[in-house]
């Protein structure tokens, strides 16, 4: 089986004109010509454009290229485990490139004077941006969400360590009280609704149980609010609630 310069382009995804250029140049010469002379390439030529591609897109010079792929001691796996482990490496170094960018990106949109570094020590794996757009959306025209917004922007590195800190110690409790078979409406479940309902209300807005009751609908229907929640413990959003609403009920 043969292809034509046209076709290997098609299949590569490069010009013809490259094609031309690595042949004139010595790189990729192909295997047989055509009665009518046109160039004609087969499976082996194939495989030694797939490795070009790999090390070019790895940045590697033609001639470099050239003295890799023709060095006669060279192990056709060895390229393919050279260029898996180099493709490794620039993937990791990119991912580490993107997760910086969005960890200023945050910390910029947060009103937090914090370098990437200090944000993930203090947000870690939980996101605090994660559902932004999705508050604006729906309450960004009220004064509510405007002083949320006011107080998120002037709390300093350690209030928000305070906040996570007292974020994981509430999820903690409610794990074990869920664990033990506590229903929504027994008084331990309740009263850690409570203690939720007093949180937003310390760091971010003043939560009235008719308000806190709208976010207990909400952590059930939303499934992003949801996984966030049963990320804590599977269930935990459907039980948390029921727990807000006996808890508004009590205090009615």
């Amino acid at each position: 089986m043969s292809y034509s310069v046209g076709e290997v382009a098609g299949f590569a995804g490069v010009t013809v004109r490259t094609l031309h250029h690595y042949d004139e140049i010595g790189l990729l010469a192909p295997g047989g010509r055509s009665r009518a002379g046109h160039r004609r390439y087969d499976d082996a030529d194939l495989d030694r454009l797939q490795q070009i591609l790999f090390y070019r897109e790895l940045g590697f010079p033609l001639d470099e290229v050239a003295a890799l792929l023709d060095d006669p001691d060279a192990d056709p796996r060895e390229h393919l485990r050279r260029q898996h482990a180099l493709l490794t490496a620039r993937i990791t170094k990119l991912q580490e490139m993107a997760a910086a960018v969005e960890q200023a990106m945050e910390a910029k949109k947060m009103g937090i004077n914090l370098t990437p570094e200090e944000k993930f020590e203090v947000f870690g794996d939980k996101d605090p941006e994660q559902y932004a757009q999705e508050a604006e959306r729906r309450w960004g025209g009220t004064e509510t969400y405007a002083e949320s917004q006011r107080r998120a922007a002037a709390y300093t590195k350690e209030d928000w360590k305070r906040m996570q800190a007292e974020v994981a110690d509430w999820s903690a409790r409610y794990d074990a009280l869920m664990a033990t078979g506590e229903p929504p409406t027994g008084e331990r479940a309740m009263d850690l609704a409570e203690e939720h309902r007093q949180h937003i209300t310390q760091w971010f807005y003043e939560c009235s149980y008719e308000i806190h009751t709208g976010l207990g609908e909400m952590y059930v229907s939303d499934e992003r609010f949801r996984a966030f929640y049963d990320s804590t413990r599977p269930g935990l959003a459907v039980h948390l609630r029921d727990a807000i609403l006996a808890n508004a009920v009590r205090n009615s």
